[in-house]
């Protein structure tokens, strides 16, 4: 379970607890900080407040182990290499996922440069599932996508829920939140508040 008690970032006191196996959708209007907030739960971001994965403080653990645990996926993930596969230690286990998601099985060849900001996403989203955390924290890992990669990021992310792990996650549309999440939370300027689905 991971706890998040008086988490303050830009103006913004956030106390909530997040269940394994359990999706909570963020909404809010752009600029409200939805994302500050989840890069200040990896500890991306200079934040206060204390947080806890089972127990344990974020402060007790090395900041790549707590990262790696409690994983941020962007909305635009950062890309260092030439081509797919270098972002991967090893590409034969992402290629499944890559498949899942509607890529072609010659994606891992594929330069940087030529991806869309879709490919980009879906991409992303299989480096953080690979990673196999605890947590996920989603930055509107759709917003790029079609509703057949939509569907599809949807089910893979359902079924890591269903398998134990934990997603907050950043979304626009209304009815995606309903989907995917057991709970809702608006932040608005100052808050976050919990809302029915």
């Amino acid at each position: 379970m991971l706890i998040v008690d008086t988490l303050k970032r830009l103006h913004v006191s956030v106390s909530f607890k997040l269940a394994d196996g359990e999706c909570i959708a963020l909404q809010g209007p752009s600029g409200v900080g939805k994302s500050l907030l989840l890069r200040a739960i990896a500890d991306l971001d200079p934040n206060e407040g204390s947080i806890q994965l089972d127990g344990t403080p974020r402060e007790a653990m090395p900041a790549p182990v707590w990262r790696k645990a409690v994983t941020y996926v962007a909305a635009e993930p950062g890309w260092w290499a030439d081509t797919v596969q270098e972002h991967f230690v090893a590409w034969d286990d992402a290629l499944n996922l890559a498949e899942r998601l509607g890529l072609p099985p010659d994606c891992g060849t594929w330069p940087i440069r030529r991806l869309s900001t879709g490919e980009k996403q879906r991409l992303g989203l299989v480096r953080a599932l690979l990673l196999q955390s605890r947590v996920l924290l989603l930055d509107e890992p759709t917003s790029a996508l079609d509703a057949v990669s939509t569907a599809s990021v949807e089910a893979i992310v359902a079924e890591r829920v269903s398998t134990g792990t934990s997603v907050l996650w950043s979304t626009h549309d209304s009815a995606q939140a309903r989907r995917v999440g057991s709970r809702l939370f608006m932040m608005s300027s100052g808050r976050v508040e919990e809302h029915l689905l």
